[in-house]
């Protein structure tokens, strides 16, 4: 068992860098590497890549699968710099004892919250497109850009858990909607109390005008939205996901912008990161795509960073970091 520690910070543009004190305190424990990976990367070339690494600072991406934990050498900590863990395999995780740990929800709460519903504002509002004809000195176009208000409608949001429901308090108390709460593993009273009532999804799809993604992505709600779900939603609804990309089929979505079902998109996350410009979404002018940074607030950073450097300070002194979802290691004390 190794004493000394090297630590990867894997596929994080942002660790470190608006708080390079978070990287002086991993330098107190070892050595440190940034890597940047495929997000597609098979799990033994990521082994190899990350050989000798004993923890790992993770992102969304790449997958750490049980191929990479079977030709991974010894590996103390999988820390993620986020509150999502659908990239990493537990399972094989506790098999080869390496404690995963995440930041704790709350850190993110407002964050992302304030995020769906600012780019929901941005493109009912046409935000973008009448910031771009000021920048091309087209000031007296600015009839074209009549955007709908968010006050008083009826507002859908779909998991109304850490995230889901503060966007729903915003909605509720904020705009005065009324707001609708689809979420299978939340009661009605626990809805009330952010200002939502339980709705089954059909309700929610059938009723809204707008609809704010929120849910965490699991086995059960793999693209949750398709072309049925596209078909009994309102016409000319507006959509804002900043949960994950893959609880939309994008191909179902693009058919329903193309058929003007959906008055515009706006989403942080896409199914296949990161999103290039030959992505189909980005040929329609109302859809905007934000690269995956509704985490990115000063605030919210230092709350990540702290959290990930501690839990690697625990680890190095043989102590289970608080907020692990995989705790069975032979290299606590």
């Amino acid at each position: 068992m190794s004493n000394k520690n090297r630590i990867a910070i894997v596929n994080s543009s942002s660790f470190g860098l608006p708080f390079p004190e978070h990287l002086e305190r991993l330098r107190q424990l070892g050595e440190i590497e940034k890597f940047t990976f495929d997000s597609e990367i098979d799990g033994k070339t990521l082994a190899k890549e990350l050989k000798g690494f004993n923890m790992i600072i993770a992102s969304i991406t790449p997958f750490y699968t049980e191929e990479f934990f079977e030709h991974k050498d010894e590996l103390k900590l999988i820390a993620r710099h986020g509150i999502g863990y659908n990239n990493i395999d537990l399972e094989a995780a506790k098999a080869h004892h390496t404690i995963v740990s995440l930041v704790p929800a709350l850190i993110e709460r407002d964050a992302v919250a304030e995020n769906n519903i600012t780019n929901l504002l941005n493109v009912m509002r046409q935000t973008n497109k009448a910031h771009q004809k000021v920048l091309q000195d087209k000031w007296e176009e600015r009839a074209n850009f009549v955007g709908h208000g968010l006050s008083g409608k009826t507002a859908g949001v779909i998991g109304v858990g850490n995230i889901g429901s503060r966007v729903a308090e915003i909605l509720h108390y904020g705009f005065r909607c009324e707001v609708l709460g689809y979420d299978p593993y939340r009661t009605s009273l626990e809805l009330e109390a952010f200002g939502a009532r339980k709705v089954e999804l059909d309700e929610l799809l059938q009723r809204s005008d707008v609809i704010c993604l929120c849910a965490n992505l699991n086995e059960f709600n793999y693209h949750m939205l398709s072309e049925k779900e596209f078909a009994s939603m309102k016409d000319f609804v507006y959509l804002s996901n900043t949960a994950r990309g893959a609880l939309i089929k994008e191909d179902a979505l693009v058919n329903a912008l193309d058929n003007g079902k959906i008055a515009g998109f706006a989403t942080d996350v896409l199914e296949e990161e990161p999103g290039r410009t030959d992505h189909p979404l980005l040929n329609f002018e109302n859809v905007i795509i934000t690269p995956h940074t509704s985490a990115y607030t000063m605030e919210c950073l230092k709350g990540m960073g702290d959290k990930c450097v501690t839990d690697c300070e625990m680890m190095a002194d043989g102590i289970l970091p608080n907020r692990s979802i995989q705790t069975d290691s032979i290299y606590l004390k």
